[in-house]
């Protein structure tokens, strides 16, 4: 018999490992799940329905709580799409060309991964509050930025910018241009090409951006936290109106809160292995 033809069955025993160590990692690792992830799930809906469900209603549907769930699902609903169309383009114009810049673009996006988001929110402090840079030409022309709604997205629109880009480029790396360029060589213009066969060929990494960037939007605090003011019913939103019912020892307001961004961080990880479920079969 070859000496090799047994290496297979040696490489299965290798990965599979003996019998109790793979038991025990696996104790281990629901373990680790459910002290840090489970746990504190239970506590959050326990003591979001403490005083019952129409206690958890009312602290929900009360005008400051409604004001942030306005807040919230707005500041999402512009920084998304903002950040798909500049994630959709910088993908494009980094996989498709090499131009002087290309490594420092590259850096760029990937800054407020490696910057505090408070950091950030100081930032445009500095850039657009009454004492900064161009906090005397706003307060001239009445534009309010910082305090106020276009200071909450403009955070909201830094802290998530990475995301869609990062989720497209390997993709579009991945897959190369053939086809793009057959369709050009065809007479298809640049613009139906990128209709009908770039972007159908990242569909999902779109769809999986655009999944993390919204999560990461609706739950942002450090940032919106310095440029917001925290005026109440007016700047918080949910994770900031969470923070303040919290400091004020309303427990059961705090959490009945935070249990909508529970709800939408359940949400979003279903559609996500959906998303990949779907990428994998496709």
């Amino acid at each position: 018999m070859h000496p090799t033809s047994h290496a297979p069955r040696r490489n299965r025993r290798l990965v599979s490992g003996p019998a109790p160590v793979r038991w025990l990692l696996i104790a281990v690792a629901l373990a680790f799940l459910g002290f840090f992830l489970v746990v504190p799930l239970v506590a959050v809906f326990t003591y979001a329905l403490q005083k019952g469900v129409g206690a958890y209603f009312d602290a929900i549907l009360e005008p400051e709580s409604w004001s942030a769930i306005r807040l919230t699902l707005l500041a999402a609903a512009i920084a998304v799409p903002l950040n798909l169309v500049f994630g959709l383009a910088a993908a494009w114009l980094i996989a498709r060309f090499r131009f002087p810049g290309r490594d420092v673009l590259l850096t760029l996006i990937d800054l407020p991964f490696s910057v505090s988001p408070v950091i950030a929110g100081l930032i445009f402090v500095l850039l657009f509050g009454r004492q900064g840079w161009l906090g005397p030409w706003l307060a001239e022309h009445d534009i309010h930025i910082i305090f106020a709604v276009p200071g909450i997205v403009l955070a909201t629109v830094f802290v998530t910018f990475p995301f869609v880009v990062r989720e497209v480029l390997p993709i579009m790396q991945a897959q190369g241009h053939d086809e793009e360029e057959a369709a050009l060589s065809l007479g298809a213009s640049g613009w139906r090409t990128f209709l009908h066969v770039t972007l159908p060929k990242v569909k999902w990494g779109v769809l999986y951006g655009v999944l993390l960037c919204n999560a990461r939007a609706m739950g942002e605090f450090g940032a919106v936290s310095v440029v917001s003011g925290h005026v109440r019913g007016v700047t918080n939103t949910l994770p900031l109106h969470a923070e303040i019912l919290y400091n004020e020892y309303n427990l059961a307001g705090a959490f009945a809160v935070a249990s909508l961004l529970t709800v939408l961080a359940l949400v979003t990880l279903a559609v996500k292995k959906y998303v990949e479920w779907k990428a994998e079969s496709a």
